[in-house]
């Protein structure tokens, strides 16, 4: 199940931008950051699919949603201009951002090359 992520759990869970400059996971395992808005038409064709990764990948990956209306100083930070973004977070590296509905097998593909995950 994809978890809804607020900037404090974001600073918790993921990464504390406002302390550090450094990249720095905190994550025990990958993690893939839907940001979206309700009135998004792309992004409610991506939330179902992440929904079925989120529920297949459960123990490999952590999905999470940011509510970019909700959470602008969280979008802001990652400088999201257009949603749906997908953010792929590694244990170990850089993550890296994908825009736009992807379908399914594009998602499994960066995670496959992005976060290592089988």
């Amino acid at each position: 199940m994809t978890q809804k992520m607020t900037k404090d759990d974001f600073l918790q869970k993921v990464f504390d931008f406002q302390n550090e400059n450094e990249w720095s996971f905190k994550g025990e395992k990958p993690a893939i950051i839907d940001f979206y808005a309700d009135w998004c038409g792309p992004c409610k064709m991506v939330s179902p699919i992440l929904e079925e990764i989120a529920q297949e990948y459960q123990d490999q990956v952590d999905v999470y949603k940011v509510d970019t209306d909700q959470e602008q100083e969280l979008a802001g930070a990652f400088g999201i201009q257009s949603i749906p973004s997908i953010l792929f977070i590694p244990t170990d590296g850089k993550p890296q951002m994908a825009q736009g509905a992807l379908p399914k097998d594009q998602i499994v593909q960066a995670m496959k090359d992005v976060l290592n995950v089988a």
